[in-house]
């Protein structure tokens, strides 16, 4: 009998500790500003804190459309495929969260991935967001992709006004002594609509029409429920198997100069530490890759290339058999030479191809990882 009970409540305590491994959420907290993202993938943030400070940022979560009744979000599809975790040692950043989430919740379509890296730095009133957009579906998609967004300013809803920042290019929430803004970082913004919060608003087909709006609207101002905001880029094609890295910054601030400013030290983080690490030159005359550097190399390098015309680039790493082994720019450049820092730790000695593709152009060169 003893034993029985031994083994019950083990049993029980494996159970406990299994689900709160499965159903949990990590936290960032800078000294100024608490980010929250949970077991499924919604984006939190608090001032000054996660712990004891006030929720002013209710949830942003993506949104991936491919058609008036095939839009992946947070309320009908979104599952956990790999957990929600605080990285213990963040190479680019002071704090990172990570995590990826599919559409096994309803297996409707699109499938896809979501991987996310959510950055921040030590006091910082601001988080970069990066989510990789991956296409499981047999065949492409021309996705839309987005955000959906709803505010709690002072930790209550209602009656937020919504302006769009043409200068910064930035989504600003305001009411009270408290504002918010947003930026997507790697594309342009196609699309923004707000319109006022009510229950079960999530529906493919109303997302799909307010993800293709067409137009920026420059104020919205909220009633007693609170806005909901969806702001979009234009359409991606995104190959089976491939995926598209998608980056905005969210700040919060006591007054719109102190998010214009907390948005702007985002932007230089996205600039010169995530994603493209550097951008040498303004004025290339046409696109080139250049032979990375050192080569042979062990473990890191670094790849050169340049853009001539605004453009969707792709810079990819391939073996010796074709296979994929890493995506390292996938997004809409300005034209500019770039240079990306290549990190090889995980990969085996041996021959490697790199390859870059920007519209028409393509071109692929060789590297050799010697441990």
């Amino acid at each position: 009998m003893k034993n029985s009970l031994l083994s019950i409540a083990a049993l029980l305590l494996f159970i406990i500790f299994e689900s709160s491994a499965i159903y949990s959420q990590a936290t960032i907290e800078t000294g100024s500003m608490g980010i929250v993202v949970s077991a499924y993938g919604r984006i939190r943030a608090y001032l000054p804190n996660a712990a004891t400070g006030v929720k002013h940022l209710e949830r942003i979560s993506p949104l991936v459309g491919v058609s008036s009744d095939a839009v992946f979000d947070y309320q009908n599809d979104m599952d956990t495929e790999e957990p929600t975790t605080l990285v213990s040692t963040p190479q680019l950043s002071d704090f990172e969260i990570t995590g990826a989430y599919n559409n096994a919740y309803s297996a409707a379509p699109p499938d896809v991935l979501v991987k996310y890296n959510v950055y921040s730095w030590t006091n910082a009133k601001y988080a970069v967001v990066k989510w990789t957009i991956v296409n499981r579906e047999a065949s492409s998609i021309n996705a839309k992709i987005g955000l959906d967004v709803i505010m709690s300013l002072e930790g209550t809803y209602g009656y937020d006004t919504v302006n769009y920042d043409q200068t910064n290019q930035i989504i600003l929430t305001h009411r009270g002594g408290v504002n918010s803004g947003i930026k997507i970082l790697s594309h342009p913004l196609q699309s923004l609509y707000s319109f006022e919060w009510y229950d079960n608003y999530y529906v493919d087909s109303s997302y799909w029409s307010w993800l293709n709006y067409g137009a920026i609207q420059n104020e919205y101002i909220g009633s007693v429920e609170g806005p909901v905001t969806i702001p979009s880029i234009d359409f991606i094609n995104i190959s089976s198997g491939d995926s598209v890295a998608f980056y905005f910054a969210i700040a919060l601030g006591e007054n719109q100069s102190e998010v214009v400013a907390q948005i702007s030290e985002a932007t230089v983080k996205y600039n010169t530490v995530l994603g493209i690490d550097n951008k040498i030159s303004e004025t290339p005359t046409d696109f080139s890759l250049f032979q990375n550097y050192p080569n042979p190399f062990n473990p890191n390098t670094k790849i050169q290339f340049s853009v001539s015309t605004a453009e969707f680039v792709s810079l990819k790493v391939f073996d010796v058999l074709g296979n994929e082994v890493a995506t390292l720019v996938s997004e809409q450049l300005t034209p500019g030479i770039y240079q990306h820092n290549f990190d090889a730790t995980n990969l085996s000695s041996g021959v490697y191809y790199y390859k870059l593709q920007a519209g028409n152009y393509s071109e692929t060169k060789k590297m050799i990882l010697m441990r």
